[in-house]
């Protein structure tokens, strides 16, 4: 699928990219409304019926990302309930297979999530991928979500890149929209993002169910 003597730069997500989303669909959608349930005395129904809608409104913002914003929105620690739950956090599939082939490779390894730096920090303390990556970028470092052109502009300026040298493998296809507008040459999208749930038909970028898939002529 890919033809690496063509890539200089790989830029990967990581929830639902790198880590099993399950951890993350499990914290927002049944963690969280039973932990606001609990502090406002509501059934898990009516806390959900809540939350659902607010969630939903902020998607695609970076407000959706930051846990400062919910913990301030809903009055809990949200990084300390993600710390309750960091045992399901998970690497997924042939992941860590596919770091340790590209690291000594001559490709430039970023991570660029749009999560928030204290789940950045949790997860990768919980897995121990750093040491894969030349470098750990948070769209809150720039103040916008990769859903917005103008992050790849100043992700541009901070990290240089040659946009027909680079590779991007997320699982939102909002995201992969965005760096396609940007003019990002290599796009490849996650159709498993999370392994509780069945595989994902795409058809509007190369997918891959997991990185064996990738490895070929690394």
């Amino acid at each position: 699928m890919i033809n690496w003597k063509e890539i200089d730069t790989v830029f990967l997500d990581m929830d639902g990219t790198l880590l099993d989303l399950r951890f993350d669909n499990h914290f927002w959608k049944e963690f969280v409304p039973l932990k606001f349930a609990e502090k406002e005395g509501l059934s898990i129904e009516h806390a959900k019926a809540h939350l659902i809608p607010r969630f939903k409104s902020k998607e695609g913002t970076l407000d959706w990302y930051c846990l400062d914003y919910w913990s301030d929105a809903l009055q809990l620690d949200i990084a300390g309930l993600k710390t309750e739950l960091a045992e399901l956090i998970a690497v997924l599939p042939h992941v860590s297979e596919f770091l340790e082939k590209i690291k000594p490779s001559s490709q430039r390894v970023l991570l660029v999530t749009n999560a928030h730096r204290d789940s950045l920090d949790l997860k990768m303390e919980k897995t121990g991928l750093q040491p894969f990556f030349d470098g750990l970028v948070s769209s809150h470092d720039f103040g916008l979500p990769k859903e917005h052109t103008d992050f790849w502009h100043r992700l541009q300026h901070q990290h240089p890149f040659e946009k027909h040298n680079t590779l991007l493998i997320d699982d939102s296809l909002a995201v992969l929209n965005s760096a396609r507008d940007y003019g990002i040459a290599h796009l490849v999208s996650i159709s498993r993002p999370d392994s509780g749930l069945p595989k994902k038909e795409i058809v509007e970028f190369p997918a891959i169910e997991d990185f064996r898939e990738l490895m070929r002529g690394l």
